[in-house]
């Protein structure tokens, strides 16, 4: 069902090769449909969106402006709300809240030598457009963790795109999330056509500045393509977790976060790296066991034999060497003293430290968003966060004194680069100053 591979052997070079996942090799077709789809959008506008969205979505509309949610709707799904799900999703909203605020960027100053002030100005991005799928589930969470940092920032538009289903009904409690969330406005539009829509506008949808929020290849293709016209926040790729676990993990709680990544898609990926070869046996008969079980069997059982793998490694020393190899989206630190392989984490997406701590509170209810980087990207990116909605300018504010020290170090490197005008610029100010 899931394979092993031992890092004492093999070494740790081998098996980050072994886990390795290739580039993404996208079918021509693919690539050529999502781009016909965002120029035809970016081309016929309302029209090209209602011809998509009853291809693809199975919804006729009568008129693009049927495409548009109404007011009404949402508030109609939040009042249709359960006690217990609205008490969730609120719960939920305000530790994003929270947490957000707690890392949002600060406008600052600070005064030189000469009285010359230099800072920086925080603004928040004025139109952000938030994508949130459909398909094989809902998903309210991904519109608190995409909207609520997005109204901590200060964006005074939040536009939400979903995809309908056939009669153009939109799931009440992604509705009823949005709500809660702070959304301003929303469209049944799903796939690469909603994304093309948000990034270009029609007659009916204003464009956006910014897109965030995950997606099937489609989406995530169609981004790449609008990247420049607008601010994106990543090309994600299938979920991910790695388990780095030592010998007092329970095997039960191990399986259990294996799964519950597995059971995501068939491309997610399971990774346990222990330096416990005994707990092995005891993880593959409770994955085996709760496997059996799991309403999603199929999917995390693909996912499982495709992607997962018990790894043992000599240390936990080289547990950390090869998790940050492979700089997963979500990292787990199942050991005794998770806090003593803290500091030696470089790429993770997001942490979760010690054995109350599971993965699935990160996707839910701790507070910073579930919208990570993957496929080894943690590397070079960061999850997204209240900084990704706003935009900053740098403030300069020079005075004589500070003009006139700058003077003689402006003239030699306008110099060098040949840039006379540039020179001349400066001297016009220096009242007098003929050096």
């Amino acid at each position: 069902m899931i394979r092993t591979l031992d890092a004492r052997s093999l070494g740790v070079e081998r098996v980050a090769s072994a886990l390795a996942r290739p580039p993404a090799r996208v079918a021509p077709e693919i690539q050529r449909a999502v781009e016909g789809i965002v120029d035809a959008v970016r081309e016929r506008g309302d029209a090209e969106l209602l011809e998509l969205t009853a291809r693809f979505d199975g919804f006729s509309a009568p008129a693009a402006a049927a495409l548009a949610i109404p007011r009404g709707e949402f508030e109609a799904a939040e009042r249709a709300l359960s006690s217990a799900a609205r008490a969730a999703l609120v719960y939920a909203a305000e530790r994003i809240e929270r947490y957000h605020a707690a890392a949002l960027p600060k406008s600052w100053r600070v005064t030189d030598e000469h009285g010359s002030v230099l800072g920086q100005e925080v603004r928040p991005i004025e139109r952000v457009g938030i994508y949130v799928p459909g398909g094989r589930a809902a998903y309210p969470s991904t519109v608190l963790m995409t909207a609520v940092p997005a109204r901590v920032a200060g964006v005074p538009e939040i536009v939400l795109a979903t995809p309908p289903g056939p009669e153009g009904r939109v799931n009440e409690t992604v509705l009823a999330a949005a709500r809660i969330a702070g959304v301003t406005e929303g469209y049944r539009i799903g796939g690469a056509q909603a994304i093309a829509a948000l990034a270009y506008g029609t007659a009916t949808i204003r464009r956006v500045d910014k897109i965030v929020g995950p997606g099937n290849i489609y989406v995530a293709l169609a981004k790449s393509r609008v990247f420049g016209e607008v601010g994106i926040d990543m090309v994600a790729g299938p979920s991910e977790v790695v388990v780095v676990a030592d010998g007092g993990a329970d095997p039960e709680e191990v399986a259990a976060d294996l799964l519950a990544q597995a059971e995501h898609d068939p491309m997610a990926r399971a990774v346990l790296i222990t330096d416990a070869s005994d707990l092995l046996p005891r993880i593959g008969v409770a994955l085996e066991r709760q496997l059996a079980r799991l309403p999603r069997r199929a999917i995390a059982a693909e996912a499982l034999a495709a992607n997962g793998a018990l790894v043992v490694v000599a240390s936990l020393d080289q547990a950390v060497e090869l998790a940050n190899r492979l700089a997963p989206e979500h990292l787990e630190l199942l050991v005794r003293v998770p806090q003593a392989l803290l500091p030696r984490v470089r790429h993770a997406g997001a942490v979760f430290v010690g054995g109350q701590t599971p993965e699935v509170v990160g996707d839910y209810v701790a507070g910073p968003s579930h919208v990570l980087p993957t496929a080894g990207t943690a590397r070079f990116s960061s999850p997204l966060g209240a900084e990704d909605f706003v935009k900053r300018s740098s403030i300069i504010e020079y005075s004589r004194a500070g003009l006139a020290a700058a003077l003689p170090h402006l003239r030699t490197l306008t110099d060098i680069e040949g840039l006379g005008g540039h020179r001349a610029a400066a001297e016009v100010r220096a009242k007098g100053d003929t050096a």
